[in-house]
């Protein structure tokens, strides 16, 4: 078993740390029901935020307060939930009672490395505040994100400047060192499609199938997403494949239907979309449709697709694009999983730059966009009959938002 630190761990040892875990025997049926009921009331978000942020928030990268009233979409600054050098992405466990944070950094304990760390989330009573409980080092530089799987017991980091991945167990939010690891190849030297964008390979996101059975990380500068069997008590992956994407697209982020039976590749260098149909039996994704966000066509590296958000009744999706800024809605056929973009331009605000990731609330009347280049939240009404968003956003200032989660 391979570790960062260069340390071993025998399975009986690992067993005896982990005799705490309670595996479900069915995290299909609980992603499903996660998508079909609406979740509890959401009073506050937190906000990770990246390099720049100083004054009154606190130093680079705190982990931002803010109160939400769903019933007029406001959003009130509250303070700093955690101090934490550039937090790049806030992912909560399944039962919200942790918060781990991928933190994009060169260097981390001494070690070449990012970080990512874990919080207990404090009830209302603390103010919403986060209890620090671990922190590790990831696989390598730069970890923009991480992803943690049904069962809550297995973090996984993704490290877009080192190109690698690594798992990790979690024990009631406690991080062990990373259990295994691996890094990309990339294109062999000359033959990157964009070579100003794919030089080399760049983990960008880790996520896991509807079933838990597999675990999926889209490689941006490889054009690939790398496939791998789930272990869950030993928090190991073991490749089985990968689903080559279009050379050129640079897969940066995938979402799963409710359905379990589809997943939505944003494709960042050419702001596409792949519509792809997961096989539970082998683990792999087929594309089926591909979709432009872009009005002509065209694929210029000003302007690029970012991220995905879905419906709980699994009948629309929108994508973010950066450099032109917008969301683009979408209907989805329930049968098939394929996109339909709206009537006229199914292009709308975002109420900033850069939008690097956004949400819905829990009553889906609410479309919240962290600007990260514009140093602003904007919060966006949305229809939940017909799915429309508004045509203008209301904002509230925040320094270099990078990612958004409700708590």
């Amino acid at each position: 078993m391979k570790t960062l630190s260069g340390r071993s761990s025998t399975r009986r040892a690992f067993l005896a740390r982990s005799a705490a875990f309670t595996i479900s025997a069915a995290p299909l049926a609980r992603y499903a029901a996660a998508f079909s009921k609406a979740p509890k009331e959401a009073k506050r978000i937190l906000v990770g935020t990246g390099k720049g942020t100083t004054g009154q928030f606190g130093p680079s990268g705190s982990i931002l307060i803010y109160n939400w009233d769903a019933a007029t979409g406001t959003l009130t600054p509250e303070g700093v939930a955690a101090t934490l050098p550039d937090s790049t992405w806030l992912e909560p466990s399944p039962d919200g009672k942790y918060l781990y944070v991928a933190s994009e950094l060169s260097e981390f304990q001494g070690q070449p490395t990012g970080a990512v760390s874990s919080f207990k989330v404090q009830d209302e009573k603390h103010g919403g505040k986060l209890e620090l409980l671990s922190q590790v080092n990831s696989a390598s530089v730069g970890t923009c994100q991480c992803a943690v799987d049904h069962t809550g017991h297995v973090v996984v980091s993704a490290d877009y400047g080192g190109g690698s991945v690594a798992s990790f167990a979690s024990n009631s939010g406690h991080l062990t060192p990373a259990t295994w690891s691996e890094h990309y190849d990339g294109y062999p030297a000359g033959k990157a499609p964009v070579p100003s964008r794919q030089e080399t390979a760049h983990a960008h996101f880790a996520s896991f199938s509807p079933d838990n059975k597999y675990a999926f990380v889209n490689d941006l500068g490889w054009d690939r997403i790398h496939v791998y069997k789930l272990n869950v008590v030993d928090a190991q992956l073991v490749p089985t494949g990968q689903c080559n994407v279009h050379p050129g697209a640079g897969p940066r982020t995938l979402h799963f239907h409710p359905n379990g039976k589809i997943a939505y590749c944003m494709n960042e260098i050419d702001s596409t979309v792949n519509v792809m149909k997961y096989d539970s039996a082998w683990g792999s994704l087929t594309p089926i449709q591909q979709i432009s966000l872009l009005p002509d066509g065209s694929k210029p590296l000003t302007s690029t697709g970012c991220d995905t958000v879905l419906t709980r009744d699994g009948l629309f999706a929108y994508f973010a694009n950066r450099g032109n800024n917008f969301l683009f809605s979408c209907h989805i056929d329930p049968a098939t999983g394929k996109l339909t973009p709206f009537d006229g331009d199914p292009r709308s605000t975002t109420g900033g730059k850069t939008p690097r990731n956004f949400r819905l609330d829990p009553t889906e009347r609410w479309i919240l966009v962290a600007n990260q280049d514009s140093d602003q939240l904007s919060v966006i009404a949305r229809d939940q009959t017909t799915g429309k968003l508004a045509a203008e956003a209301k904002s509230v200032p925040c320094p270099r938002p990078m990612c958004i989660r409700f708590a």
